[in-house]
């Protein structure tokens, strides 16, 4: 328990100094010098301001311009990796890619590009493939079947 005669206290907050009331407090001007757009009240420029110079955000180019909502992005399979990881007669898929970790999204669009060379016959199963995969895959006695592929018909 605590005596009387023990207690302190509490030391003073120095109050904050109020600007800008008069002649009172910190003279005339109030620490914002004489004229000009800091003196004002509500006067002062952003932080992102740059003196009229082109702003960074502005000079950033990818924060404007051409995006294309339409693009269509594939993971990437090169033949030598197909010759290396599957069998003679496997089903060449984009489940049977991911399951051999060979692209990273199991519903990913996968495209087959010609490096490396092809000799065992499979069942592809992609998106999209190069002219030079497609002679190598037709070469080695494979088939291809391409996926989400629209025909267009003639109408005459």
């Amino acid at each position: 328990m605590s005596k009387l005669n023990s207690f302190k206290l509490p030391e003073k907050k120095k109050s904050r100094t109020r600007v800008g009331r008069g002649n009172g407090s910190k003279g005339t001007y109030s620490g914002r010098g004489l004229k000009g757009q800091k003196s004002r009240s509500g006067g002062g420029v952003p932080l992102f301001f740059e003196g009229g110079q082109l702003p960074l955000v502005k000079r950033l180019p990818f924060l404007r311009g051409f995006k294309n909502r339409f693009k269509k992005d594939f993971s990437i399979v090169n033949l030598d990796d197909i010759e290396n990881k599957f069998n003679e007669g496997d089903e060449v898929s984009a489940e049977s890619l991911f399951s051999l970790n060979l692209i990273k999204k199991k519903n990913s669009n996968v495209k087959i590009l010609g490096n490396g060379n092809l000799k065992k016959s499979l069942k592809i199963k992609v998106h999209s493939v190069t002219k030079s995969a497609e002679e190598k895959i037709k070469k080695s006695g494979s088939t291809i079947e391409l996926l989400d592929k629209q025909v267009i018909e003639d109408k005459d």
